[in-house]
């Protein structure tokens, strides 16, 4: 089991940008597909991206496309998400998470998930 812990959160003004990091322990990293989920006060927790254990693969929420990208760095043990041009409703606590396959994270089936990082976008 993975342990991971995300960071790179904070306040932005809209059409802003920030970069999250989700540090994993253990030697496996490289074996796990990667996802970003975000859960914003009142809702449920919704899934953002995901990329598979080679990084070949990736995929997107509706409401993130052209704006998020996903990557990852197998040799720091390391997942990122680069999000651009955010928008006050993409203010939520982000969470990464591990799973074997995209499939399972776009499903929100996950083996291990972090603390989260709080995204606040402002107007």
């Amino acid at each position: 089991q993975v342990q991971l812990v995300e960071s790179g959160g904070g306040l932005v003004q809209a059409g802003g940008s920030l970069r999250l990091s989700c540090a994993a322990s253990g030697r496996t990293f490289s074996n796990y597909g990667m996802g970003w989920f975000r859960q914003a006060p009142r809702k449920e927790r919704d899934f953002v991206a995901a990329i598979s254990s080679s990084g070949l693969i990736t995929a997107y929420a509706d409401s993130v496309k052209g704006r998020f990208t996903i990557s990852r760095d197998n040799a720091k043990n390391t997942a990122y998400m680069q999000m651009n041009s955010l928008k006050p409703e993409d203010t939520a606590v982000y969470y990464c998470a591990a799973a074997l396959t995209v499939s399972q994270l776009r499903r929100n089936e996950y083996e291990s998930w972090g603390q989260g990082t709080q995204v606040t976008v402002s107007s």
